[in-house]
């Protein structure tokens, strides 16, 4: 590098006897590579191994806001530059007085004038023996490059319909709350946010409705965000807040009631209200877990343990949770074992008339071969049941099986009795379930009057009771006979019994098991006992054991019954002996 330039600007001997010919080639002029690194567009500086400046060009001067030739030499080149890119200066200077190449981000921040993005690089001017003598540094304007990115970043961190942070950007910043939370010894609060029945805004009102119903809650929730807070939309109707924490419980709890509220408030579009509430499940760090796939199961399972025993308010999480999500668990891979290995038998309990003993029926129940460990009750997989794919499969299984041993008692030359199969209610949750159900007999040409549905009363009266009655309403017109099983034990309804397709109830096994002891439930038997044939329904009771129990139903004036009494449930084989037998 020629030094006649560098010697902090000064005019000097040699520049004051050039001889005149030599002017003529501008390289060979003493000010070219001054000239020359003025017309940069990088910012080009020159350091003392203590960090002062020895020279800098044009560039350099206008980035840092020193007048283009107003001396700087001899100043501290850090002091020039804001203070929140100092320390990284510093780290980097002290690299190149040791020889090594550094770089570092920077930022050129002058009063009135736009932020830019500086990339500098520090490079050791070596002499003979390897030694730094100085230190050039060339900053580099990345304002560009930098907005690109943070634009970038932008659309893969934020939700594009309301603008809070989307899934991945919530799990990044879970994780350095905890990793900060766990430094400062402090509490972290996850509450996950489910808006209940969003799909009706969005089939009564349209998506566009829907959508707006997003961002004003969006709005809302931020609005109530505590100081180092943040709330994201994880996707659908789902978000999730996370904010510290200070008194466990009593806070949580109070903040959950304050998200609540955010629905309490109306909202309205096109003129027209939307109405809805919030399912909240609340976790603690570290009470409740230590790293963020933790909290956000321990959240995950307070949230379905609300949305199982009804929607709307708020669930803390518990242990107790988790050891039934657990239990969940094991219940659906055993499901998901037994249809892979097509382990289900179906077992029939034979239904009786109870004045004569006389057989009139079979309830289908399922049974799943467990191998050395024998037969297994639905009992072992009844989580399975709540879960729509495993509780559709299971039910396609137990149909066809049943519609084959009828087929196979026909072709034996016995003569069939109605066979009764359940149905679970998230089963219906598919919009053909009777199509389906149809088709199954159909394929089997089994005729319609000999098969019945149970269904459990409360299906008519929980969300998405409208698929089931739209299917229980073309399963009868079909001519397949519909039982209310459980009747009594839920919210029950004589509208039930007008407004449905109903054939028959079932009086569940629990009066059963008490009405010899219980006047209360004898009162409940007796009621229903003579409810049905008034509204010309059968009446089923199920669980008889004794023959007091039998005596007792016949004298209220009930005509049916199963139980241990007439026979446990038995396999097909068996049945045909009994179908023989009558």
């Amino acid at each position: 590098m020629n030094s006649s330039f560098m010697d902090n600007g000064e005019p000097g001997s040699a520049r004051e006897n050039y001889s005149a010919e030599h002017v003529s080639d501008p390289t060979d002029h003493p000010d070219f590579y001054k000239q020359m690194l003025d017309v940069s567009v990088d910012c080009i500086k020159l350091l003392n191994l203590d960090g002062t400046v020895r020279y800098i060009n044009r560039s350099g001067c206008i980035a840092l806001g020193v007048p283009v030739g107003e001396t700087v030499f001899g100043m501290d080149w850090l002091s020039l530059m804001p203070a929140s890119v100092r320390h990284n200066g510093k780290r980097a200077l002290t690299r190149a007085r040791k020889g090594q190449k550094a770089q570092f981000s920077g930022l050129r921040m002058l009063r009135g004038q736009k932020t830019m993005f500086m990339e500098n690089i520090l490079t050791p001017v070596l002499n003979g023996q390897g030694k730094a003598t100085a230190i050039l540094c060339v900053s580099r304007d990345i304002t560009v490059q930098r907005e690109a990115e943070m634009r970038l970043r932008s659309a893969s961190e934020n939700d594009p319909l309301t603008g809070l942070f989307n899934r991945r950007a919530f799990r990044s910043r879970l994780h350095r709350m905890l990793n900060q939370s766990r430094i400062e010894d402090r509490k972290v609060g996850l509450f996950l946010i489910d808006l209940d029945h969003f799909k009706h805004v969005n089939d009564a009102l349209g998506y566009a409705a829907g959508d707006y119903l997003l961002r004003v809650l969006s709005r809302r929730l931020t609005a109530i965000l505590p100081p180092d807070g943040f709330v994201a939309r994880l996707g659908g109707d789902e978000f999730a807040i996370v904010c510290p924490i200070g008194n466990d419980d009593s806070e949580m709890g109070a903040f959950a009631e304050l998200i609540l509220q955010q629905t309490d408030k109306p909202v309205t579009y096109s003129n027209r209200p939307i109405n809805g509430g919030m399912s909240i499940g609340c976790a603690l760090y570290p009470r409740d877990a230590q790293d963020v796939s933790g909290l956000l199961r321990c959240a995950d399972t307070a949230l379905n343990d609300l949305k199982a025993r009804g929607r709307g308010g708020y669930r803390l999480f518990g242990q107790r949770m988790m050891d039934l999500a657990a239990a969940a668990a094991t219940q659906l891979a055993t499901a998901r074992h037994m249809l892979r290995d097509n382990l289900i038998v179906p077992h029939y309990q034979p239904k009786v008339e109870l004045a004569s003993n006389r057989i009139v029926g079979f309830e289908a129940l399922l049974r799943w071969d467990d191998g050395p460990n024998g037969m297994q009750s639905p009992a072992t997989i009844c989580g399975a049941f709540r879960n729509y794919e495993l509780a559709s499969q299971i039910g396609d299984v137990m149909q066809r099986k049943v519609f084959a041993d009828m087929v196979r008692w026909r072709n034996a030359g016995m003569t069939l009795m109605p066979v009764s199969i359940n149905a679970a209610p998230v089963e219906f949750l598919h919009d053909r379930f009777a199509e389906n159900f149809l088709k199954r007999l159909k394929d089997h040409h089994i005729p319609p009057a000999l098969v019945e549905l149970e269904i459990t009363e409360h299906m008519l009266s929980e969300r998405g009771s409208e698929l089931v009655v739209r299917a229980v309403e073309e399963l009868s017109a079909a001519g397949i006979r519909v039982l209310l099983d459980d009747f009594g034990t839920g919210r029950s309804s004589l509208a039930h019994l007008r407004d449905y397709p109903v054939d028959g109830l079932k009086i569940d096994y629990s009066f059963t098991r008490d009405i010899v002891t219980d006047p209360s439930i004898l009162a409940i038997v007796r009621a229903i006992a003579q409810l049905g044939p008034s509204l010309s329904l059968d009446v089923v009771a199920e669980g008889i054991e004794t023959e007091e129990q039998r005596s007792t139903l016949i004298a209220l004036g009930c005509g049916y019954g199963q139980g241990f009494l007439f026979s446990k449930a038995v396999g097909a084989e068996e049945v045909e002996g009994l179908l023989k037998a009558g």
